[in-house]
């Protein structure tokens, strides 16, 4: 199967997972309009025993529809979403920019219902009152997904704190793949800074959450307490993004993987040819963010090399905001 074709199991998976958002959904909308028939959308957001962080909209909340290039939630199950959202977005512009620097974490696979988690918050469903994450939704969620996180030098932030949210009842949104684990999408176990494909979107999406970019030669790679040591070869580096290096980083150029000692990353397998390496400083260290071969026949890497000369990234910084 050619690599990025969705499996017929996947498509299953797909559907079964859209079938079972929306039974939950009708069963939500049905409770609450036996719980109430208030018609007002001015209101202090539900909060449980443990959850005070409500907050008061300065806009009349509204139904709009998700949009398109909201890549974060388009596909989530369901097609309207509620403005304002549950992060104190008033504006779709808002939304767009917030959330798109979360879009690299759904490609890690790091749990099922990454995208369910988000989008709750991001691109909440349109009922007559917010409807939060369950906390144990959220709990695992960040169990699964905050390594990965850390790989790139990014902690679970403060905004997703799960204690923030409801213990579980009926009206939070739960897991969705609960006790099913067969039917959960493959959990990646190559370095995520690996396990990126080779297409002009994803690289351009990598590229402006990165400090700097370089097309470069390793010399040698090596495991250094846990995390992974890339060594770079003193042959001239092309800078495609400077950012925070300085010329003697240039000089010595010395990579992370951070936890990535034993993770498989097939691009390291041979050290031959040139690569195009992304990556952020963090206390002083360079981390990778991610790395392909420089295959000269790629169209999609010829793209992407093209369009950063006058690409303007969006004024978020981080994969992972």
């Amino acid at each position: 199967m050619a690599h990025g074709q969705k499996s017929p199991r996947w498509a299953l998976t797909q559907g079964s997972f859209s079938l079972a958002l929306g039974l939950w959904l009708f069963s939500l909308l049905l409770l609450l309009l036996t719980v109430s028939a208030a018609d007002e959308y001015d209101y202090y957001s539900w909060q449980s025993d443990n959850f005070h962080n409500g907050r008061f909209y300065t806009k009349q909340p509204q139904c709009v529809d998700i949009p398109a290039d909201l890549r974060l939630c388009h596909n989530v199950g369901y097609k309207k979403m509620r403005l304002p959202n549950l992060l104190d977005h008033e504006t779709m512009p808002e939304v767009k920019q917030q959330a798109g620097s979360w879009v690299p974490l759904l490609a890690k696979r790091c749990h099922a219902d990454t995208q369910v988690f988000l989008c709750s918050l991001f691109a909440p469903v349109c009922l007559d009152r917010p409807i939060y994450p369950c906390r144990s939704l959220c709990e695992a969620v960040r169990d699964s997904c905050a390594p990965v996180m850390e790989t790139y030098g990014f902690p679970w932030p403060e905004m997703l704190t799960c204690d923030k949210f409801p213990i579980d009842n009926d009206l939070c949104i739960p897991m969705q793949f609960t006790g099913n684990h067969a039917t959960q999408p493959p959990v990646s176990k190559v370095c995520p800074p690996c396990d990126n494909e080779l297409k002009a979107d994803v690289i351009m999406e990598h590229y402006c959450a990165s400090d700097f970019a370089l097309k470069m030669k390793i010399k040698e790679v090596k495991k250094e307490k846990g995390d992974r040591k890339l060594i770079a070869a003193q042959k001239k580096k092309k800078v495609l993004k400077q950012g925070v290096l300085r010329k003697k980083d240039l000089k010595k150029l010395i990579l992370y993987i951070k936890n990535g000692a034993n993770c498989p990353c097939s691009q390291l397998d041979s050290l031959g040819s040139n690569f195009l390496i992304m990556g952020r400083k963090v206390d002083q260290q360079l981390l990778l963010m991610s790395i392909h071969k420089w295959d000269k026949k790629s169209k999609e890497l010829k793209f992407a090399i093209k369009y950063m000369k006058s690409h303007q990234c969006p004024t978020y910084h981080t994969v992972f905001q």
